[in-house]
């Protein structure tokens, strides 16, 4: 574990910020899923999408079918 690592204590505390209350025999679950999620989040941010247009520029439904599929 890192020194970045998010604590039980520390996920209740900011759950309790937030609004949410959280029963103690949830603090590790929580901080455990709030870790995965800033591992994934720090995945993509690394990934260029720098020349990826916005959504705005696909239209729904407008995929041309494969013949080779």
């Amino acid at each position: 574990m890192s020194a970045d690592d998010l604590t039980p204590p520390e996920a209740a505390r900011w759950a309790a910020r937030s609004g949410l209350p959280l029963a103690p025999e949830r603090h590790a679950d929580v901080a455990a899923a709030a870790e995965h999620i800033h591992s994934v989040v720090s995945v993509l941010r690394e990934l260029g999408f720098g020349d990826t247009p916005p959504s705005a520029a696909f239209r729904a439904g407008g995929e041309q079918p494969d013949a080779a599929v």
